[in-house]
């Protein structure tokens, strides 16, 4: 007879496997890169069924908001602007990113991408990408340092991947990146809080690049073509 679902404990209903029985993982990437931050909303319902605790996906209450907050925005703005100025142009990356170029000086498509870089990047990724996969992975592996990099390179390569579509090479390469870098954040502070910070001043600083036409003057600003 099968086990009436009301009794199973919480450690069997997050025992589904290393990846939330995959189809979790697999339904909360596809879901947010289609409909963000819909893959974090997945996340947050497999939680809540599963009783798994906002801490254990990186979402305790940090000690400080306004020095978390204040932190990882400082950092997203500067690595954004080391991202453009220096990494992306050694890597060969064009200036210009051709997937966001409609944006400049386009003040009606601000909304929709703030909103979409803020909550659907800045929190929807990075509880999917940094929160739910490394929960996953420490759920069933020991944490050791050997784990921590096994799961940084497969969080980084997979948002890598999410981006490729989109924006090409050169997005996927600035995703593998800055998913390392994010990743790091998590792991040293063990919150999401300022990696979502992070995460969103880097994206609402490239879109501001994009808007007020700026991208080819900090492309060339250390690195010149």
């Amino acid at each position: 007879m099968a086990p009436d679902r009301a009794l199973l404990s919480t450690t069997e209903r997050r025992a589904v496997g290393p990846l939330g029985s995959g189809a979790v993982a697999i339904a909360a990437i596809l879901a947010g890169n289609i409909v963000p931050p819909l893959g974090a909303v997945i996340v947050l319902l497999w939680a809540a069924f599963t009783k798994t605790p906002a801490r254990e996906l990186g979402l305790a209450r940090p000690r400080s908001w306004p020095a978390t907050i204040a932190v990882g925005t400082i950092a997203g703005v500067l690595l954004k602007l080391a991202m453009k100025a220096i990494v992306m142009p050694l890597l060969g990356a064009p200036p210009v990113n051709a997937a966001y170029h409609y944006l400049t000086g386009n003040a009606a498509a601000l909304p929709p991408i703030l909103y979409t870089v803020i909550v659907g990047g800045g929190f929807g990724e990075e509880v999917v990408y940094r929160g739910f996969l490394f929960e996953r992975v420490r759920v069933f592996k020991a944490d050791s340092t050997g784990t921590r990099i096994a799961l940084l390179l497969l969080t980084s390569a997979l948002f890598a991947a999410a981006h490729l579509a989109e924006q090409g090479v050169a997005g996927a390469e600035q995703a593998m990146a800055t998913g390392l870098v994010f990743g790091v954040l998590y792991l040293r502070t063990r919150t999401l809080w300022m990696s979502i910070a992070a995460h969103a001043a880097f994206d609402v600083t490239a879109v501001a690049l994009v808007y007020f036409d700026y991208e080819n003057t900090v492309a060339r600003w250390i690195v010149r073509s």
